[in-house]
């Protein structure tokens, strides 16, 4: 059974006071408690992430945020769509400050990152962007990391978990177990379940296409209101992610990746045999912690129906309180829990 948790809605410690605790606290997987500071109430207002550096791995060259002890156990947390790094900009620092190095990258088609081959296809398919993570890891010498995520960065973190369980110490997913096939999504849906998934069907077309290159924000802002009814996001909140959306490979990047989940567009022919093993929906054996808002608005799986799924340590939990897709911005504090929690069970 699930075990229910309200989330800590505090605000974030700023980014001075991680900095100075990040030193002295191990981390979870070496036995240690959180550092105090992590229970305190934050005195400001979040800090903005620094700068992103950039490193050239695999097919990009990758823009990423990264915090916390250079010598802190490796945490790689991946964003979906249509959010960016700053949906970790609460978690990250709290992470940081118990110990972790913390690796936060935009995906291909957001923010600074790029293309290195301006001929390389623009490629949204879960084994490319799996790929992307993992050619990031080697760039900067990381054997295994703690991988965590939501909506792709979920099913990023499940792909890597399933196919290179070595490189993954630990996972934290939300809403689940999220690997799916082209085949498997021929099966048509019950009615109720296909209407949530419009914006999909509305990719397939040219119109659709069109009207996203056009319209990418006010859509965004959309998605963010349905898939999260009950959080309160600010126009500053949502002005800061919509920046990474301005990557020249955006459109290209989202319309290709729900086109190829129905058939509609080719994937990688290096990537066929990838696609192929997780075509069979295979276990994933990493320790897992899957987490769930308990107002998610966007289309997600019943846990019941992928529990056993995963084979290892594992854990479930509702995290409660009006939470939505966005969980680890929504409720940083829970997220930070379940991956200190997942590395405890590695």
């Amino acid at each position: 059974m699930a075990e229910r948790i309200d989330p800590d809605r505090r605000r974030l410690i700023r980014a001075a006071a991680g900095a100075a605790l990040g030193g002295l606290v191990a981390a979870p997987g070496l036995a240690a408690e959180a550092a105090p500071g992590l229970a305190a109430e934050a005195a400001s207002e979040p800090a903005a992430f620094g700068s992103p550096r950039r490193i050239a791995a695999g097919a990009l060259d990758v823009a990423y945020v990264e915090t916390g002890p250079a010598r802190g156990p490796p945490v790689l947390l991946l964003h979906g769509w249509p959010y960016d790094i700053h949906s970790f900009a609460e978690a990250a620092p709290m992470l940081a400050a118990a110990g972790y190095r913390v690796i936060v990258p935009y995906l291909r088609g957001y923010g600074d990152t790029r293309f290195r081959d301006p001929a390389s296809p623009r490629n949204g398919q879960p084994a490319a962007l799996a790929a992307d993570a993992i050619a990031l890891l080697d760039a900067l010498g990381i054997s295994g990391a703690i991988i965590a995520g939501f909506d792709w960065g979920a099913r990023t973190a499940n792909v890597i978990a399933a196919l290179r369980p070595e490189r993954c110490r630990a996972m934290v997913s939300v809403s689940g177990y999220l690997i799916g096939s082209q085949a498997a999504n021929e099966t048509p849906l019950p009615p109720r379940a296909e209407l949530a998934w419009w914006y999909q069907y509305y990719f397939a077309t040219e119109r659709g296409r069109r009207g996203y290159e056009r319209n990418r924000n006010d859509f965004n802002r959309l998605i963010w209101q349905t898939a999260s009814p009950r959080w309160s996001f600010d126009d500053a909140t949502f002005a800061r992610t919509a920046q990474s959306f301005d990557n020249p490979d955006h459109v290209a990047i989202v319309i290709h990746n729900y086109r190829w989940r129905l058939g509609l567009a080719e994937g990688e022919a290096r990537y066929d045999e990838d696609e192929r093993r997780l075509a069979l929906t295979p276990d994933i054996h990493v320790p897992t912690i899957t987490l769930e808002g308990d107002a998610n608005g966007a289309p997600h799986p019943d846990p019941a129906a992928y529990a056993a799924r995963f084979r290892g340590p594992y854990r479930h939990r509702l995290i409660e309180g009006g939470i939505g897709h966005n969980l680890p911005q929504e409720a940083p504090r829970a997220f930070c829990d379940a991956v200190r929690e997942a590395a405890s069970l590695a």
